[in-house]
């Protein structure tokens, strides 16, 4: 696959158009990669010239932060501006909403200003350009999917259509669960929960999730972010639903109907 580190690009005199910022899951978490190499595929396709910090990337700070971790999110949040500054990047696309909402709203106030963009709006900006055509045969063609809202990309950032927009390009039938949108609910790894295990209670927070995404019918629940990806994954082990109904990002579900 085609992935020039930015570095490389400078070294020749080069500057992308945007800078791919990858994030912890999608570099270490082996679901998280598939999910990363889809939307490669899809850049690759288009002829989108971009690049990746590579090893210079770190954590963006956001589960330190969220965890209580003030120090630590200054010092990771000031070490990666650095570096991006360092690169005069100007555009940053991510396919995580965690990363997204941290750059994007806290690290201004750090020193470290860019357009950042999710990749599920980014990726309805090239069907919007007809640079991602869909063709009459794509798998999803009449198959039902629902959409979990991620909390950093909806309630914290108000994005609800792009995601939809580019599900309904795929002439899928798109069944809303019962919350969504300005009322959907947490996957249950927000705030640093990913990295925990829950409080005693009735039922875990993912598994409610799950049951309301199993009752809408659908075979396929589309996410856009690798927590949630995680936890509608595991809900939908609990329930022993594995075998039939997919967990799947938006851009393995693009990069899938392009036959990429």
């Amino acid at each position: 696959m085609n992935v020039p580190t930015i570095a490389e690009l400078t070294s020749k005199g080069e500057s992308p158009e945007i800078l791919f910022w990858v994030g912890c899951a999608g570099s270490f978490d082996d679901r998280a990669k598939r999910v990363t190499r889809a939307f490669v595929k899809i850049l690759n396709a288009v002829g989108t010239k971009f690049a990746v910090l590579g090893t210079e990337e770190t954590c963006t700070g956001d589960p330190a932060r969220r965890a209580g971790n003030e120090f630590l999110f200054q010092m990771q949040a000031m070490n990666n501006i650095q570096v991006l500054n360092g690169y005069n990047i100007k555009k940053i696309v991510t396919a995580c909403p965690h990363c997204f909402n941290t750059i994007k709203n806290e690290y201004p106030q750090l020193g470290g200003t860019y357009e950042v963009i999710h990749h599920t709006t980014f990726i309805n900006q090239l069907i919007n350009e007809g640079k991602i055509k869909m063709t009459d045969g794509n798998s999803f063609k009449g198959k039902k999917i629902t959409y979990h809202d991620s909390c950093y990309l909806g309630r914290a950032n108000n994005i609800y259509e792009a995601p939809r927009a580019v599900l309904e390009s795929l002439d899928a039938d798109l069944v809303e669960m019962k919350r969504c949108k300005t009322t959907g609910l947490c996957c249950g790894a927000g705030g640093a929960q990913m990295f925990k295990e829950p409080e005693s209670g009735k039922k875990d927070i993912n598994i409610e999730r799950t049951e309301e995404a199993l009752s809408t019918g659908a075979m396929t629940i589309a996410v856009a972010c690798p927590f949630c990806m995680t936890m509608m994954s595991d809900g939908v082990k609990n329930k022993e639903r594995e075998a039939e109904v997919k967990v799947k990002d938006i851009a393995e579900l693009i990069a899938e109907a392009q036959g990429l």
